[in-house]
């Protein structure tokens, strides 16, 4: 079926999620398919700095972490983030960045299964987990192995040996989905643990944990969740192994009274155990904004919005520039997360001059452009008119030109 504009804005018209895109700080002129790298600013956030820095911290100053309720916030916030995720109240707190989470939760899974000596992960995707587990694997003198393998060799490779397994629900580079039920009963079967990472997932597609399985779980707040850079990330553990499940970082705020300043630690007995040290209140405060804009939403609608803007991009790519692009994502909609990876040799230029023309995505090395379509903001014309944008480039070879060429520090 052919497509023109008018049918682009039609859809956008019958979009039951069209009101979201009202509440984030799109620049005019932008359309931003980078928010599975990045989500944009949520329209309230400014007027939140300004009472956490001007009143809270400005005026209150140390009251606040009563008054304002600062140091409940890493549990606060993981309650409400946990039906995004499918978890329950009091299994997620939000802290720390994803990989220092990793760590925790693959050193709590290693030490529960002390018999075994294998982590298994997906070698290709996104580089942090596999130097995590590496990292965790000098640090334990050569007692553990960890294991690169890729999508369909995971689930055969789990055996006696393996202690648990950390794998990312959506890949970062093609958006493949991961079968989260099918891996973590085949990893229990085995006597082994599973840890997902949904940085790619959480906010952009329904995820069921506890109906999973899943023993642990990490993920960003900065991409689909929208928090802003750098803002904390999150760590799920399942209720069954709180009390049992000791992370290393033993802080003080993991600790099971903080506040009474004893010389030796003493874990708490629930999901705070997690956490380490004092929190970045201004960043969690401001992450806030992007977990009630989540929960507002219909996750089956996001979902359903999701596949059918990718389903359009890769028709209209294919249509407007045919042969131009390989397609590194799935073909299948169910089989894709909220984002669309094309190849191409020269995909950093064609990048760079996608920017300049107001079209943001991302590269990936070494040849991968990668456009995510968070369906909150993402509209069927933003589609329309960055393949437009993408064809004219293609024709007319303006990504050729020298200033495309210089690679930035942050691709």
């Amino acid at each position: 079926m052919t497509l023109d504009r008018a049918d682009a804005l039609a859809m956008d018209a019958a979009d039951p999620l069209a009101g979201f895109r009202d509440r984030f700080a799109i620049p005019q002129g932008c359309i931003y398919l980078d928010g599975n790298s990045l989500g944009p600013r949520p329209a309230a956030a400014l007027d939140r700095a300004a009472q956490v820095v001007g009143v809270e911290w400005g005026e209150d100053l140390i009251k606040s972490w009563n008054t304002a309720g600062w140091f409940e916030l890493p549990t606060r916030l993981g309650d409400k983030l946990a039906p995004l995720i499918g978890a329950g109240a009091g299994e997620v707190v939000v802290t720390d960045s994803t990989g220092i989470n990793l760590f925790k939760a693959m050193a709590a899974a290693v030490a529960m299964r002390p018999d075994r000596d294998t982590i298994i992960l997906e070698g290709s995707n996104f580089p942090t987990n596999n130097y995590m587990a590496q990292g965790l694997a000098a640090l334990n003198g050569g007692r553990l192995q960890v294991k690169l393998l890729e999508k369909d060799e995971i689930a055969g490779a789990i055996d006696a040996r393996t202690a648990v397994i950390a794998v990312t629900h959506v890949h970062y580079k093609t958006g493949h989905i991961h079968d989260m039920p099918g891996l973590t009963a085949r990893a229990h079967e085995a006597g082994a643990l599973a840890i997902w990472d949904l940085c790619h997932s959480a906010g952009a597609m329904p995820v069921d944990l506890n109906g999973a399985g899943a023993d642990f779980a990490v993920g960003c707040t900065y991409k689909y969740l929208n928090g802003g850079p750098g803002s904390p990330a999150f760590l799920f553990a399942a209720r069954r192994h709180h009390g049992q499940a000791i992370q290393p970082l033993t802080g003080w705020w993991g600790h099971a009274e903080p506040f009474a300043f004893q010389p030796t630690y003493a874990p708490a007995g629930d999901i705070r155990q997690f956490l380490t040290g004092t929190q970045p209140i201004v960043s969690l405060s401001l992450a806030e904004l992007g977990l009630d804009i989540a929960r507002a939403a219909d996750i089956d609608e996001v979902r359903k919005k999701s596949m059918a803007l990718t389903d359009l991009f890769i028709r209209l790519v294919e249509q407007r520039c045919p042969g131009a692009f390989g397609v590194a994502s799935p073909r299948d909609g169910a089989e894709r997360g909220s984002q669309v990876s094309l190849t191409h040799p020269e995909g950093y230029a064609i990048m760079r001059a996608l920017i300049a023309r107001g079209v943001i995505g991302d590269f990936r090395a070494p040849d991968i452009i990668r456009f995510g379509f968070a369906p909150l903001y993402v509209r069927y014309i933003d589609v329309w008119d960055a393949v437009a944008a993408l064809a004219d480039i293609m024709t007319s070879a303006t990504w050729r030109r020298p200033e495309y060429q210089v690679r930035e520090a942050v691709t």
